[in-house]
């Protein structure tokens, strides 16, 4: 089936448990946000997407090579990482956007796409320092981080221009100021997390796309928990946390609105954290779970995702909750694609229907007895 993307707006790709998110800025400026591009996804029988086969069909081109305006990377997982070298040799990636404490601290167990990474970031680093006024696309790097950073070393000579410290935000896109059209605005990580454990540091954004005056935003959290989300919907300004999409943390994780706390016998639900992300979600909202399809009921133990933050986050979301591996369903999942327009942010429905259509048919002909009985359980009710 041909897919129909967006001049502008959001992309969900469904890589199982992993994140891949692409913001279309415009026709010239796309933002990849994570990767997760497995060698099993090409397969006919893998339902997972071959994202960098895909995204490099709707990238611009210079020079007959396909051009990714920027790509950040929230944290180091594999997960998170995955296909960036491949991405790399089908690409010209404009700039990178790049938190460096995090690999300092977790050197030793780095991916080979995440070390490819770290590589690509180094060479950039040194670049740009020693010929600050000689940078072109291919070349650029931003860095996300503190002040301090700058006095060590190995960047000394580095611009603070290209420094965005967590709190402010960034309006320009590959060496171009897209303010008009653009803006990011950096959550995390906070100072005290930047070497802690490593889905603590990862990037935290409100990513704002607007048009003629009309916008939307998207709240992406990478892999953070309830102590570092409840400090950013605590500590921030409303307008820097409102959300039409919110990217449900750590693949639909549980851990972001139950927790125990230090001395506490178990995990409880955190109401006012919940009550604060429903306070500041926009209409439309969407929450959107980044993960495999979310099971009726979990074990002890069990990794994300959980029924349980499933079920948490339907009650506050303003219009739907929706998983990239069920999306329209588990057997042909395809991308979740919102526009940005002059009416605001619209959910693209087209191919869901499309396959809700065929759904139905196999539904009706099973009902009619010409195939197999329905193997799919009815009911209602929420659990959790």
């Amino acid at each position: 089936m041909s897919k129909k993307y967006p001049e502008k707006g959001f992309i969900f790709w469904p890589v199982g448990n992993g994140d891949s998110t692409t913001i279309l800025v415009n026709k010239k400026k796309i933002i990849q946000l994570d990767i997760n591009h497995t060698s099993a996804s090409d397969k006919d029988d893998d339902p997972r997407f071959p994202v960098v086969d895909e995204l490099i069909k709707i990238l611009p081109k210079i020079d007959g090579t396909p051009y990714l305006s920027t790509f950040a990377l929230s944290h180091p997982d594999e997960d998170h990482c995955k296909g960036f070298n491949y991405l790399m040799e089908k690409a010209i990636i404009g700039e990178l956007w790049f938190t460096p404490r995090i690999f300092r601290e977790y050197d030793k167990d780095l991916c080979e796409d995440a070390l490819a990474f770290k590589e690509e970031a180094e060479r950039r680093i040194k670049k740009n320092i020693k010929s600050p006024h000689n940078i072109v696309s291919g070349d650029r790097i931003r860095l996300i981080g503190y002040d301090d950073l700058l006095k060590e070393e190995e960047y000394k000579g580095f611009s603070s221009s290209l420094l965005t410290v967590p709190g402010n935000e960034i309006t320009e896109i590959d060496g171009e100021d897209c303010a008009d059209s653009f803006r990011a605005f950096v959550h995390a990580p906070f100072k005290d997390d930047s070497s802690g454990e490593r889905n603590d540091t990862s990037l935290g954004f409100q990513i704002r796309l607007l048009n003629d005056g009309v916008e939307a935003n998207a709240v992406l959290l990478g892999d953070l928990c309830y102590p570092t989300v409840s400090r950013i919907f605590t500590q921030s300004e409303d307008s820097d946390l409102n959300w039409n999409i919110l990217l449900a943390p750590h693949h639909c994780s549980k851990s972001v609105m139950y927790w125990k706390e230090e001395g506490e016998k178990e995990e409880k639900l955190k109401l006012d954290l919940l009550d604060k992300i429903e306070e500041v979600a926009l209409s439309p909202g969407y929450i959107i779970a980044s993960s495999n399809p979310i099971p009726g009921s979990n074990k002890e133990g069990d990794n994300p995702p959980h029924a349980k933050a499933k079920n948490r986050y339907q009650e506050i979301v303003p219009d739907q909750f929706i998983c990239t591996m069920e999306h329209p369903n588990k057997e042909t999942p395809v991308p979740i694609i919102f526009s940005v327009d002059n009416d605001g942010l619209i959910y693209n429905e087209e191919e869901k229907e499309v396959e809700e259509e065929k759904s139905m048919k196999s539904v009706v002909s099973e009902a009619r007895g010409y195939n197999e009985p329905s193997k799919q359980p009815v009911g209602f009710g929420i659990n959790g």
